[in-house]
């Protein structure tokens, strides 16, 4: 069996029954301690695994070595990007709720039931959610309840139901409430209306209530449930999560690329030949990451090629258009998420290393950054060595596009305030830019007053 000689990942710590690390050559693997070795072998002569891994559901393994009385080791399938569930849209959010009561429905038929429900046991792969904790899963003991019923209903029900009936940026409490929205919480931030909804009085309400008069339980006690009302409580949490959708809204970014733009079509067709074409001169290029991607038009560039690409953006309305655009179109290259890259969130739980920033994850190829300098540099002040400095963290290789002080869009951002942003000339980006990069190409975007430039960055020490 193979020993544990390397780093332990900060996010696995709390599992009694296991944790990850990576080994000597950066291997990831699983380390199941002899406390979780008697539920992962009775899982495994259920075949819960193998029909999940076969549906889709849950991240394949193998064996590292022989089982021994110390436990033993799983090299799991790693998922290259790890994104968390205030990153991502609703409908991601649904989807892998949906998710999560679909295993749960499946191991109920052999015998198996989900002890945890965290949003953070599911990730994004191949435009799909995915269980990555082998170790969720426990024997099913007849009459007990679903461990995991408070968990589902703080990390999935709660969030989305806030996100359906409130505002769609409540989704930031998942950055607070790293277990989940607080389901006293929860109902008193529902409008009456929504409150009073069978399922939702049944499910946040009465639910919370239920904890309130037992101190604060996370877990659901008292008297034996019998397993057609276990199943009866995940048909009612999936027809709860399915009826669940978020306002519509219009924001100026989630129609920017449907003619809330200053580029003509051709001149739009032109900057896409020219990102194509400097994407064309990243070596080796496997995963790379959209800064600003909005839709995630730009992003395809990268995606259509073979590579990963996350495409991060502020605006969860256009992060929800382009999820859902990836999840019809069964895109398996491209991930949305919403991210303000002012706040990034990240450096959270324990000691700030529980989570991890999204710069530390998102290790990339290349990252770009599309007409978003002037929205950082003017909107928000920030200088533009330090955004030089910040983009030169996700990759090696940068594409960014420099917008001028005479293009229409910043002179938008400079109508309602006072122009105090001298550098900010091309001269100024290219020095800025020069003590992090160097330059391998500039091309002008034809048909604007834009240009596009492929950086590399510099080693250390030159």
């Amino acid at each position: 069996m193979a020993d544990f000689t390397g780093k332990l990942v900060k996010g696995s710590f709390r599992d009694p029954a296991g944790y990850m690390y990576r080994d000597a050559k950066g291997v990831l693997l699983r380390r199941i301690t002899p406390l979780g070795m008697a539920d992962f072998e009775a899982v495994q002569a259920s075949g819960l695994y193998e029909e999940l891994t076969d549906a889709g559901l849950l991240v394949s393994h193998r064996m590292a070595g022989k089982p021994g009385k110390a436990g033993a080791v799983l090299q799991p399938e790693e998922i290259a990007i790890i994104s968390y569930p205030f990153e991502w849209s609703f409908s991601m959010l649904k989807d892998a709720a949906l998710a999560t009561l679909e295993i749960q429905r499946r191991a109920l038929a052999r015998n198996i039931s989900l002890k945890d429900a965290s949003a953070y046991n599911i990730q994004f792969a191949g435009g799909k959610p995915v269980l990555i904790d082998t170790l969720s899963f426990e024997p099913y003991e007849a009459g007990k309840p679903w461990v995991a019923y408070g968990q589902f209903c703080r990390h999935f029900l709660a969030p989305l139901t806030l996100m359906a009936h409130v505002d769609i940026r409540l989704s930031q409490l998942l950055r607070e409430y790293i277990d989940g929205v607080p389901l006293d919480l929860a109902a008193k931030l529902l409008p009456r209306r929504a409150r009073l909804r069978p399922n939702l009085f049944m499910h946040i309400v009465m639910h919370a209530k239920a904890q309130d008069s037992k101190g604060g339980q996370h877990k659901s006690t008292g008297s034996s449930v019998a397993k057609r009302n276990l199943l009866a409580i995940i048909d009612s949490l999936e027809r709860t999560v399915r009826g669940l959708s978020p306002k519509a809204s219009r924001t100026e970014w989630a129609d920017y690329y449907r003619g809330n733009t200053n580029y003509s079509d051709a001149a739009a067709k032109k900057k896409r030949a020219l990102v194509k074409k400097f994407a064309a001169e990243i070596p080796d290029l496997k995963i790379a990451i959209d800064l600003g991607g909005n839709d995630g038009n730009y992003s395809r560039v990268f995606s259509e090629r073979g590579a990963l690409t996350v495409c991060a953006d502020i605006d969860p309305f256009a992060v929800e258009a382009n999820y859902r655009r990836v999840r019809d179109a069964k895109e398996t290259h491209l991930l949305p998420l919403l991210v303000d890259l002012t706040n990034p969130g990240g450096a959270l739980g324990w000691a700030n290393e529980e989570r991890t920033p999204i710069d530390t994850r998102a290790r990339a190829d290349a990252v770009m950054a599309l007409a978003l300098i002037h929205h950082l540099a003017i909107s928000n002040n920030v200088p533009l060595g330090m955004i030089a400095e910040y983009f030169g963290r996700f990759a090696p290789f940068l594409i960014v596009e420099f917008v001028p002080k005479q293009d229409s869009q910043v002179q938008k951002l400079l109508a309602t305030r006072k122009d105090v942003f001298p550098d900010y000339t091309e001269t100024g980006f290219e020095q800025a830019f020069g003590e992090h990069f160097e330059m391998v190409k500039r091309g002008p975007i034809a048909g604007s007053e834009r240009s596009l430039y492929l950086f590399k960055r510099k080693r250390h020490g030159t």
